[in-house]
This record gives structure tokens, C-alpha cells and sequence, in this order.
């Protein structure tokens, strides 16, 4: 298990992530308006997968999946957040976490789970780094490991968080889609494009996948 530093307000901060050093501010009051719709359609179950994901690269995707997963353990949640972004991975510097080792380590059957799960500052909050970048991401992301993998969390924690790469681009999150049990969709205000956010709605629906909302991000 690893800890931050006492450097992570800091970074926290210029990460963007604001539920973990603003709590009274109108941004984290978003977020837990997000995370009681979310925690209301879990409708009894006693844990849930979520997967995090944007149409393109720079919408926000893993500032939100950070800011959700902490909003979460602040409600009292054990909160796992998961690193599937193996080609550009973000959640390790926005929680100044060491990557060497992480989840593409055990998908290819380096190192255990346990060997991944970093603890973080954040009361009820793991993370599993997405680790060093695989040739070969969407097939250990659609791999029986992958599977395994999201089993065991999914007894270990009450909510798993999945920040997942951008569906224009790569078939990660499309992957996923069908191994996780629901789906947030963020977008980007003044440059997401409406036909790309339609587009990605429709691919993510043709892969199975419970889309349970959409977060629009950067419009005051």
C-alpha cells in the first residue's frame, strides 16, 4: 500500500480536484447531487461497477472519475478507483502515486492484486494505477484476468470506478462496457461536438452498456 505525500493538497489542486480540498464549494455540491442519483439507482445492490469515459481525449474524464470516487468515499462508501487507461494514463499524477507497478502488471500475471491496491489521504479511497503501458491494452482489458480482476474488487468494495480511454478513439471502453454494470458519459462544454457526443452514445449503447447519465463539464 502506498500513501501521498504531504504534498497532495497541492497537487489536489492543480489536478482540479475540488471535493477533496473545497468541500463547501458549488462544484462539489454538483458532485454529490451526481453521486446521490448515482448511489439511488443502485436500488439495494450492495456493490457496483462504474465506468467513467469521454468521447475524446481532454473532456475531463479522469478529473471527474477522481473528484466522483472521492465524493463517494466521503458518503461513507469503500470506494475502489481503477486506472484502465492504459495507453495515457492520468490517475497516478493526479494522486502523485508511483506507477511502476499497477493493473496491467497483474493483468499479464507480473504481480498480485494486492501488489496494486495503493491506499490514498482520502478516508474509504483505493486505487489501482493503470501500471507500465502494455502493447497489447484492449486485449488484456477484454482478457479472462480482466474479469477476474473486476469479480474480486467487486466483493471487496462498494462502489468500483472505472476511468476508461475515450470511446472515439480506441474500443477500450466499449470492452468494458459489457463487463461493468453501468456508465457516465463526460463531455466536454465548448468542445465536445454534438455529433461526437451522439456517436458515442450509440457505440457505447451497441456494446451493451447501461449509460446512467452524462456529466458536462466547464460551463459555469
Amino acid at each position: 500500500m502506498e500513501l501521498l505525500n504531504r504534498k497532495s493538497p497541492n497537487i489536489m489542486k492543480k489536478a482540479g480536484i475540488i471535493t477533496a480540498i473545497n468541500q463547501n464549494c458549488r462544484v462539489s455540491e454538483q458532485y454529490r447531487t451526481i453521486r446521490t442519483n448515482f448511489l439511488s439507482s443502485l436500488k439495494g445492490n450492495t456493490s457496483r461497477t462504474l465506468i467513467i469515459t469521454s468521447p475524446n481525449r481532454g473532456e475531463g474524464k479522469s478529473t471527474t472519475a477522481a473528484n466522483f470516487a472521492i465524493s463517494l468515499a466521503q458518503q461513507g462508501k469503500k470506494v475502489l478507483l481503477v486506472d484502465t487507461d492504459l495507453r495515457n494514463s492520468k490517475l497516478h499524477a493526479i494522486f502523485n502515486l508511483n506507477n511502476n507497478i499497477g493493473l496491467s502488471n497483474v493483468l499479464i500475471g507480473n504481480n498480485l492484486l494486492e501488489d496494486t491496491i495503493k491506499k490514498t489521504e482520502i478516508s474509504g479511497l483505493d486505487i489501482i494505477p493503470s501500471g507500465p503501458a502494455p502493447f497489447n491494452p484492449a486485449e488484456l482489458l477484454g482478457s479472462l484476468a480482466m474479469e477476474l480482476l473486476i469479480e474480486k474488487v467487486n466483493s471487496l468494495y462498494d462502489v468500483v470506478v472505472f476511468d476508461t480511454p475515450p470511446v472515439l478513439e480506441v474500443a477500450d471502453a466499449k470492452i468494458m462496457a459489457n463487463q461493468c454494470d453501468s456508465l457516465i458519459l463526460v463531455i466536454q462544454f465548448g468542445k465536445t461536438q454534438s455529433d461526437e457526443a451522439i456517436e458515442a452514445k450509440k457505440l457505447l449503447e451497441s456494446a451493451s452498456a447501461q449509460l446512467l447519465g452524462v456529466i458536462l463539464n466547464g460551463k459555469e
